[in-house]
């Protein structure tokens, strides 16, 4: 993050405006919202602060700035047409340790104002960090749509009922499930509504039946995380990551993914490499039912698709067995995403009529699978954790019939910014990969598909993250089995 995103509570503190146009006209009516008492110092003023001066709502010092008057405000905004005027603000701001807003001058700021959705007692702010306040505003004016006006009474609701829910429901992890049960149920539509009376007396049979339960039981999210983008979860995914209150990930799932949890969730980091299993699979077996009867909600959050090569199968044959809730939620998987994102469609009628996928861990220096079904022609074969043994698969498939000429494709962080793409036959590619360190997460394709990458190739990330000659970047599935090499 560039700023720390915070609200400042100013209610009848001294906060200065230095200028007295439209601009610093706009930015004191933000504090005065906030309840602010603003002095406004400016040789002159427009029209709007004018009458706010002759209305008293605001101070008015009818002179240049001076360093003086930044002894005991809480915050600083210049909004002058004068640039020298606009950084000594800033420089005599910083000095003090004040913080100072200069408009459209982010370099000048150890703070900027966010366009703000106001739902009081709900406040959603939207920053672009001073790169761009028409996006910023773009922004907002979405959001508006989506926030109804009525949130800001429901709030209240909530607000009213705080102790006696306290009290009622001592544990904090029930009395979280409580709210969010009671805030996307009923009494909360009734109160969106603008039944308040009915949403009262909903709320209030809610917290009479609450706590009935004397043995509670938490339960368990199984969640494929997709292949690296954010943007390829589900909703579904991304609602379960918003309610639950621990969350155990993979080392392959994407930082950008696990940026979407609950921010005050509780991590537990059980990923695998190549020969090295941070927590063994019974361990974390394990560790989803202590959780659950903790009355926890679990997110077991994995990379790619929890069934495909992520032993998901195996943690909720655990859970059914001691009787613990669950559910799975798919991911895109690896292959799906990285084959999209390359432009290597997985099938074509012109090159492959089936699909295969293989898990291509290498074990002892060996990958005991079955080649003869692996060289079918017209049949695209995927191989999971298979760039460490990549020699080895292609020394099998050509010697079980497979042509040396047959295209191969390494894709590596697939459908990140960070993509890249390494194309080859099987012949070149071991010495192609001998050339590069290339790093899980990655994918191997091999088949007559790889050849239409450079044709059908769209995705393009930024240039200063690809490696010269690279493309897109391969997915990550299979990290909670044996390691993604």
């Amino acid at each position: 993050m560039d700023y720390l995103p915070i609200f400042l509570q100013i209610r009848a503190r001294p906060c200065l405006v230095v200028g007295g146009g439209e601009v610093a006209a706009r930015k004191v009516g933000l504090l005065l919202r906030a309840g602010g008492e603003v002095t406004v110092v400016a040789p002159r003023l427009g029209r709007v602060l004018a009458g706010m001066a002759l209305r008293r709502e605001v101070c008015h010092e009818p002179r240049e700035f001076a360093p003086d008057d930044l002894a005991g405000q809480i915050v600083v905004i210049a909004a002058t047409d004068r640039q020298e005027v606009n950084r000594r603000v800033s420089e005599e701001a910083r000095a003090r340790n004040v913080p100072v807003n200069v408009v459209d001058q982010p370099d000048l700021c150890t703070f900027v104002m966010p366009s703000v959705i106001d739902r009081s007692p709900i406040q959603v702010a939207v920053s672009t960090g001073g790169a761009s306040p028409v996006l910023a505003r773009l922004l907002r004016a979405r959001l508006e749509t989506l926030i109804p006006s009525s949130y800001g009474q429901l709030a209240r609701l909530a607000e009213s009922f705080r102790a006696r829910v306290r009290a009622r429901i001592p544990d904090g992890n029930r009395r979280r499930h409580f709210w969010e049960q009671v805030l996307q149920g009923p009494a909360a539509e009734a109160m969106l509504a603008g039944r308040e009376a009915e949403a009262r007396r909903g709320l209030e049979r809610e917290l009479t039946a609450a706590g009935d339960d004397p043995r509670p039981q938490g339960e368990v999210y199984l969640v494929g995380g997709g292949p690296g983008d954010p943007d390829l979860l589900t909703f579904r995914a991304l609602r379960l990551m918003q309610q639950a209150d621990v969350v155990i990930y993979d080392r392959l799932v994407a930082p950008e993914v696990l940026d979407l949890v609950r921010r005050d969730a509780e991590r537990i980091y059980v990923g695998k490499e190549s020969d090295h299993h941070a927590v063994p699979q019974e361990e974390i077996n394990r560790l989803l039912v202590r959780l659950a009867r903790e009355n926890k909600r679990v997110l077991r959050l994995k990379g790619g698709d929890p069934f495909i090569f992520g032993r998901g199968g195996e943690e909720i044959d655990t859970l059914a067995q001691e009787g613990i809730p669950f559910q799975v939620v798919p991911g895109i998987t690896a292959a799906s995403g990285c084959s999209a994102y390359t432009g290597i469609p997985l099938t074509h009628r012109d090159y492959a009529h089936s699909c295969v996928f293989v898990t291509g861990h290498l074990k002892d220096d060996t990958i005991d699978l079955n080649w003869d079904a692996l060289v079918e022609p017209q049949q695209t074969v995927v191989f999971y954790m298979g760039v460490r043994g990549a020699p080895v698969i292609c020394r099998e498939l050509i010697a079980h019939g497979m042509p040396a000429t047959t295209p191969a494709a390494v894709v590596h962080r697939g459908t990140t910014i960070h993509q890249q793409v390494y194309t080859a036959t099987l012949e070149t590619l071991p010495g192609l990969l001998k050339d590069r360190e290339i790093r899980p997460p990655s994918l191997l394709i091999v088949g007559g598909v790889v050849r239409l990458h450079e044709k059908l190739d769209w995705f393009h990330p930024p240039a200063a993250e690809r490696e010269e000659g690279g493309g897109a970047a391969g997915g990550a599935d299979a990290d909670s089995s044996a390691a993604s090499a």
